[in-house]
């Protein structure tokens, strides 16, 4: 088994957005993710905080394909820990994911006693930034020098 994973990708407005959902689709079809469980969760305007199974919307309902009934290993504690990181009128998508790309690796990994010791995201913004101060010094060395 590959490395499993707990997702939770946020969005402005009170509805999940179908492009965003439908790429997790596309992953899951060519066979780099396995979805395990997945929970909707939206904060009102209000504030009031509801959450419901991916499965629930017709609109989404080729990306929980696979998403039998028995998953249920996100719920309500769950749910209301998200919330709280959420702007109201605002949703978002949590997602218990299997890396399958990845399970030949961890499986080597198990295999000689070894173990991920520590993960850090890096932000989107970060590897922007990176990409763009690399393209400015790529830029720099390949101009001409001007004297």
């Amino acid at each position: 088994m590959g490395p499993v994973e707990c997702l939770v990708l946020a969005f402005p407005g009170e509805r999940l957005k179908v492009p965003a959902v439908t790429a997790l689709a596309e992953l899951r079809k060519a066979g780099q993710v396995r979805l395990i469980d997945s929970l909707v969760v939206t904060k009102s305007a209000a504030g009031e905080v509801s959450s419901s199974e991916l499965a629930e919307y017709e609109e989404y309902e080729d990306a929980a394909a696979e998403i039998g009934p028995e998953a249920n290993l996100l719920g309500p504690e769950d749910a209301a820990e998200v919330a709280q990181t959420l702007e109201p009128g605002s949703c978002a998508l949590m997602l218990l994911v299997e890396h399958v790309w990845a399970a030949q690796a961890a499986e080597a990994v198990r295999a000689a006693g070894g173990h991920v010791a520590g993960r850090v995201p890096v932000p989107h913004a970060f590897v922007e930034q990176a990409h763009a101060a690399y393209r400015e010094a790529v830029a720099a060395a390949v101009s001409p020098v001007r004297s």
